[in-house]
């Protein structure tokens, strides 16, 4: 599981039967400054997330258990949105 920041949203009207009816964000990893990393994966989004939001994201077998389909092709799912978060040095 990694913090991420929304960045923006995938629109595509041809899709696996399997991803019909889920949001697809494009989400990029945060650093322990809170900078994004430069990196772009695309995420199922399964809380209501939206651009700028800083969210939890799990990947792999994770993220298909988050969406109940063991069998789908999602590799990463939006899990949570953060409200706050601190790093102690």
């Amino acid at each position: 599981m990694y913090a991420a920041k929304v960045i923006g949203h995938i629109v595509a009207t041809k899709k696996d039967q399997r991803l019909v009816g889920w949001k697809l964000l494009i989400v990029s990893p945060l650093s322990l400054d809170g900078a994004v990393s430069g990196r772009m994966d695309v995420a199922v989004d399964i809380v209501g997330s939206g651009i700028g939001e800083i969210v939890l994201v799990v990947e792999g077998s994770s993220a298909r258990l988050a969406i109940n389909d063991t069998n789908s092709p999602v590799n990463a799912a939006i899990v949570g949105i953060v409200d706050s978060w601190e790093v102690g040095t």
